[in-house]
């Protein structure tokens, strides 16, 4: 029986090491290599799409722009109203989708190389390596104590990490308010609250991430780091380390055969881990902590051309190409399974309905409201009339002239002017007065038509009642 039991009084010794790691810098080595140059291009990409996109002017609108005070959202010349919301919901499908089928493909690919995270850690690595040099030359700096050289070198650092956050804090502020008027706003010094509030926090948000969190936020804040290791399968594309060629691992000496010293293709030189932005080792296999960043494969393929062995002893493979030792043809041929075919042919349907959908979207919306304080009146001439409230909404890049009509009762009209004309990507409310007099007693069914003068494909047809005494 426990001893701590029988006597109360002894205390209960609670062992916490380890519950908690403390968290280590980790100070990434540079790289160079094929992957590398592909992880740079996707910065240089979905940074210039951020940053550029914003500046873009289409049909007298900002290209991309989602306007919340006017609740109209301006994407490439098409103009979508709260109305439109289902394409949102679209959208976050084929997102959804197209996440499933990359991760069943290729692992964490976008992790890897268009994470905003990834992205602009990225970025903000790269001015510290500029400033503060290679890793050993920062692992030095901040071990020695405060001087002159040191509090310049990181106040210049800080000082240009703070100004790429404010101006990405603007950029993403300027998808929300125009950013012609947002740029003279902050010229005048009269930027609203929520736009101050949306640039600094979106700046310091930022600053915080990519410069001090940075592997934290994929080890323990992203969600989808949880949940993609139960995407993967035996033949997902993952970074791996070829053991039975690798192992056992050691150095070696000049001009001696490894196999004679029973030594692997390993060296141990220890330069993956020094290279990994999250700090693991690719050797002791797939990790949750692995963003498939692929800076371990250029880095152990450099080591292999110096000492003169072949190349992919890190490389990019499947569990089952491992185990059953396939070609890459054979590699290529198991990606396209039955789970990627579903993905790809569900994603397939639902762009392709989409498309079609925008494509044969009428630029017109109508919504009718009757005029509930008068049910119905008689007119001079002894027919009774419905008044009722037109909201003509016009979704196109250009201005239109519309013809309204009525019909479902015979006889039936509009008393007054039926043309209207409503500016490019606004609404307009007009009152319309419909009179009749051969119908049936209480409510009968009537039918408005909005048809644009200058375009008859561009046409609504609404139901409504009319109401007879």
């Amino acid at each position: 029986m426990n001893k701590a039991v029988n006597n109360p009084s002894q205390p209960i010794v609670i062992n916490t090491e380890g519950l908690y790691e403390k968290h280590k810098t980790i100070y990434a080595r540079s790289v160079k290599g094929v992957f590398n140059n592909w992880r740079w291009a996707m910065v240089f990409v979905t940074q210039a799409l951020f940053y550029g996109l914003c500046w873009i002017d289409w049909g007298g609108h900002q290209a991309v722009l989602f306007h919340l005070v006017e609740r109209k959202f301006y994407i490439f010349g098409l103009v979508f109203w709260p109305q439109d919301a289902i394409y949102l919901a679209v959208l976050l499908v084929i997102s959804a989708y197209s996440l499933f089928l990359v991760t069943a493909v290729g692992g964490r690919l976008f992790c890897g190389y268009a994470c905003p995270q990834t992205v602009y850690t990225e970025l903000f690595m790269w001015i510290e390596r500029k400033l503060e040099g290679e890793r050993p030359a920062r692992m030095k700096l901040d071990a020695q104590p405060m001087n002159a050289r040191k509090f310049r070198l990181k106040a210049i650092k800080h000082s240009l990490w703070l100004l790429v956050a404010l101006w990405t804090g603007v950029t993403f502020v300027g998808y929300f308010t125009p950013i012609r008027e947002l740029m003279g706003s902050i010229a005048t010094v009269t930027l609203g609250p929520w736009e101050i509030f949306w640039i600094f926090f979106y700046a310091a948000f930022l600053y915080m991430m990519a410069g001090f969190m940075r592997e934290q936020v994929c080890k323990y804040m992203c969600p989808y780091a949880r949940f993609q290791g139960v995407m993967f399968d035996p033949d997902s594309l993952i970074i791996t380390y070829d053991a039975e060629r690798g192992e056992p691992r050691g150095l070696r000496k000049k001009n001696v055969d490894a196999k004679a010293q029973n030594l692997g293709d390993c060296v141990d030189c220890g330069i993956c881990v020094q290279v990994c932005p999250t700090g693991i080792d690719i050797r002791n296999g797939l990790q949750y902590e692995c963003i498939a960043c692929a800076a371990c494969i250029d880095a152990c393929d450099t080591v292999m051309d110096k000492v003169g062995y072949p190349r992919g002893l890190v490389r990019y493979s499947t569990e089952n190409a491992l185990a059953k030792h396939y070609k890459p043809r054979d590699i290529f041929a198991h990606l396209m399974r039955p789970r990627t075919i579903l993905y790809t042919s569900i994603l397939l349907v639902i762009i392709a309905a989409t498309v079609w959908s925008l494509s044969s979207r009428i630029p017109l919306r109508v919504d009718i409201l009757r005029d509930r304080s008068t049910l119905y009146r008689e007119a001079d001439d002894g027919r009774i009339e419905n008044v009722f409230t037109l909201n003509v909404m016009n979704t196109d890049a250009t201005t239109h002239r519309y013809a309204i009509s009525v019909s479902g009762i015979e006889g039936i009209d509009i008393a007054g002017e039926p043309i209207i004309e409503v500016p490019a990507a606004s609404n307009k409310s007009v009152l319309v007065v419909v009179a009749a007099q051969d119908a049936n007693k209480g409510s009968n069914k009537i039918m408005f038509e909005i048809r644009a003068l200058s375009n008859d494909s561009i046409s609504v047809r609404e139901k409504t009642t009319f109401f007879m005494p």
